[in-house]
């Protein structure tokens, strides 16, 4: 076997790798699903088309006053409070998510994990008898938290412009 043949296979074997690690630039088309979760969070409307908006609004409001009333009660007990904060101690994050009830200012993914841990620590056995599994608390953490942290670049970029 002579050394060009060697080559020969060397390069195709060395060419097809390389073309198959080449990651193509054209996305996807979203899964369906996915497609409906985002239409629907984009485009729906309690306004209009909900059958009783003023009911749907109040339920809402009283659910958030709900869980922020057991999120800042929780910050009486100890075992909750030690798992809050900064996961360093002298950490500091610019325009960082508020903690309700606290100093905290941290990144959105703590001051999630935070405030989750806060509304779900007196709350987490009540009752909730509902089609779904999830309690309407379990995920204000996440809102509470990613909606703050947005709001507080936005408002330090005004202030800078």
């Amino acid at each position: 076997m002579s050394n060009n043949h060697l080559d020969n296979d060397s390069n195709t074997a060395n060419s097809n790798i390389n073309d198959a690690t080449v990651e193509s630039n054209v996305r996807p088309e979203y899964d369906d699903e996915i497609q409906k979760i985002a239409d629907y969070v984009l485009n729906y409307s309690i306004d209009e088309q909900s059958l009783n908006p003023t009911d749907a609004w109040n339920t809402a409001r009283h659910c958030l006053m709900d869980t922020l009333g057991c999120g800042l009660l929780a910050l009486r007990f100890p075992e909750c409070t030690k798992h809050l904060g900064p996961d360093c101690p002298d950490q500091i994050t610019p325009h960082g998510a508020r903690v309700p009830g606290t100093s905290y200012r941290l990144d959105p993914i703590k001051a999630a994990f935070d405030i989750g841990c806060m509304v779900r620590w007196l709350d987490y056995n009540d009752t909730w008898l509902a089609a779904e599994w999830g309690h309407p608390s379990d995920n204000l953490g996440g809102i509470l938290a990613v909606a703050d942290y947005i709001s507080q670049k936005i408002s330090a970029k005004d202030k800078h412009h």
